[in-house]
């Protein structure tokens, strides 16, 4: 039952990070990704502490996608670019 509640809140995780990512390169640009950056760092070293295997994967799963949302910043900015995304044309071009 662990590993199915597991694989849900993963599920709600990656799903709760797309608009974050979204909204965040939408209003900030890609300069946020330190922000994304320490966040992962923080959550899996939590994940390292806790011993309840059920809290050390959801907090390991956080930790991680915090870290690959960096990528996706960066991605978010070039589908922007793309014009698959709408600007902010309140930011400057090329940040």
């Amino acid at each position: 039952m662990k590993g199915v509640l597991i694989g849900l809140i993963t599920f709600l995780i990656i799903g709760i990070f797309h608009p974050i990512v979204i909204k965040g390169e939408y209003y900030f640009g890609v300069k946020i990704w330190p922000i994304f950056a320490v966040l992962g760092i923080i959550f899996i070293a939590l994940g390292f502490y806790i011993e309840e295997i059920f809290w050390s994967a959801i907090l390991s799963v956080l930790g991680f996608t915090c870290l690959w949302s960096i990528l996706e910043l960066f991605e978010q900015r070039q589908r922007v670019r793309k014009g698959w995304f709408p600007e902010n044309p309140k930011r400057k071009k090329g940040k």
